[in-house]
């Protein structure tokens, strides 16, 4: 419980600074709490009903829980102590006034991720049918606590809540995004980080790009030059680096506490080169499996071009590389899903080789997931196309994750004309509008997701910069009924900015 500890204080650092000069219980200080903040939840809840009146939280917080709601409770219990309010966790007790309620029979009705929220004068409910639906009540209730611009700020004598009822189900299982390791490195730090800001606002998939042509950032046991020599590569002022075997589990398991999945990605067969200047023998004679030769081995690539580099698909023996490879990866992941790449290439090959991809990963009990050029292929029913251009017609019917780049590539500019982004997509860059206003109407969605590709992201804080607050969209476009009402979110997102600062957040100071 090491790690949902640091994160309970890492969210309470964010949503529970409470509004407030001081311990003064001065006249003034009251005024101020006569009212609770605005309902300002992030993403919009399906049945959001405000009632009359407010609850007042006691100074002695009892917070009732039983077996399966244990681990939610010790959340709460955490972020109201790291808040530096006096509460209790109490087995069993019908009389605490913040209750967690895990019924089985909401199952139907709220599934495993949805939770009912209700705040009378009498305290604070939260029920779900399972325990990603408390956890996701907890992350709602977080957002109705005043929050200061102020730090460590010690609690005022009068915290107001508004009486109120939250019924809440996700639209889409998939509410993520996607960070390019290959291009230019983030390491286990940056990453944990950021699943604590995702999990604020209920994302729960992040997609890692780990190989591409200018690195390779996860170890292999079976293939360890692949991150000795592949992964001190970088794109031009990038970040070499790798993630350990034990980094990667690591990641893993801090993810499974914030109710999020890791989907690990290995681009095949193409955006390859930095395998193959770990393994050369990969190469074609002649190297005609490079064209054009923007770098040939032993040199790594520092550039941004895609699309010359592949495996020698005339080769029958880098199926022997492949199979081992996903199969070491496939036992490495938790989760369900392995990303095969397979976009950008050309080449007679291709969709040979893709059937044979998508079969090695079934085969270790995973679900392939590729880019869409990989649906024209004869792939398996249960293949998932994520589709980024819309150009692909895909062989047969399939399910896709949403990642199109007018609304979703989070590497172009905020805003046009933004230093050091990418704009080949589209060159008034992808606005804060332009995500929210992205139509979902297609019956084969499955979520969203936004990638950022990391040619000219090369640190922490241009990272933050591409994610914030675009990716809060995101998390409302997968969670919320509808995302019909612009102006809404942005009143609702003002809410939000003295919370992303708290965070430390370097997030972009949108326009709106």
């Amino acid at each position: 419980m090491r790690t949902l500890k640091k994160y309970s204080q890492i969210l309470a650092y964010g949503i529970a600074v409470i509004l407030a000069v001081g311990c003064s219980t001065s006249k003034s200080v009251v005024q101020q709490q006569a009212v609770p903040a605005p309902v300002a939840i992030i993403p919009q809840p399906q049945v959001l009903t405000l009632q009359q009146g407010v609850y007042q939280v006691p100074k002695k917080i009892t917070i009732s829980y039983e077996a399966a709601s244990q681990a939610a409770a010790t959340l709460l219990n955490n972020i109201l102590q790291s808040a530096r309010l006096n509460s209790e966790m109490i087995e069993g007790s019908a009389r605490a006034n913040f209750k967690l309620i895990h019924n089985q029979g909401l199952l139907t009705q709220l599934g495993d991720e949805g939770y009912l929220l209700d705040i009378t004068s009498d305290g604070v409910s939260i029920q779900a049918a399972g325990e990603a639906g408390l956890f996701y009540g907890i992350q709602s209730l977080s957002q109705l606590l005043p929050v200061s611009l102020a730090n460590g700020i010690p609690a005022p004598e009068n915290i107001l809540l508004p009486q109120l009822h939250v019924k809440d189900v996700p639209k889409y299982s998939w509410r993520g995004n996607m960070i390019d390791l290959a291009r230019s490195f983030f390491g286990v730090d940056y990453l944990k980080r950021h699943m604590d800001r995702m999990a604020l606002y209920k994302l729960n998939r992040l997609h890692l790009h780990l190989t591409d042509d200018q690195g390779w950032r996860l170890e292999l046991k079976s293939k360890p030059l692949l991150s000795q020599i592949g992964g001190q590569g970088a794109v031009k002022n990038g970040r070499a680096g790798f993630l350990t075997t034990e980094d990667y589990i690591e990641l893993q398991a801090y993810a499974k506490e914030r109710h999020i999945i890791i989907i690990p990605e290995i681009d095949l067969p193409g955006h390859i080169y930095a395998a193959l200047v770990a393994y050369p023998e990969l190469n074609c004679d002649g190297l005609t499996n490079l064209t054009p030769k923007m770098a040939t081995p032993p040199a790594h690539y520092d550039g941004y071009e895609v699309g010359w580099s592949k495996l020698c698909l005339t080769n029958p023996e880098i199926y022997d590389f492949v199979a081992e490879v996903l199969k070491e990866v496939s036992e490495m992941t938790e989760g369900p899903w392995v990303h095969i790449g397979g976009d950008e290439i050309d080449d007679e090959l291709y969709e040979t080789f893709v059937v044979k991809a998508d079969a090695m990963v079934r085969s270790y009990g995973k679900i392939p997931i590729g880019w869409e050029e990989m649906s024209k292929a004869d792939v398996s029913k249960e293949f998932i196309s994520q589709r980024w251009n819309g150009k692909t017609a895909p062989k047969y019917p399939s399910k896709v994750i949403e990642s199109i780049c007018t609304s979703f590539y989070f590497d172009h500019a905020n805003v046009a004309g933004q230093e050091q982004t990418n704009n080949w997509c589209q060159k008034s860059g992808v606005s804060l509008e332009d995500v929210y206003h992205f139509n979902d109407q297609y019956d084969e969605i499955i979520g969203v997701e936004a990638p950022v590709w990391t040619e000219l992201v090369v640190t922490d804080t241009m990272m933050d910069n591409r994610l914030w607050p675009r990716l809060m969209a995101v998390a409302e476009i997968g969670w919320s009924a509808t995302h019909n009402d612009f102006n809404d979110f942005i009143s609702r997102l003002k809410a939000h900015e003295s919370r992303l600062e708290a965070l430390n957040i370097a997030y972009y100071p949108f326009p709106e």
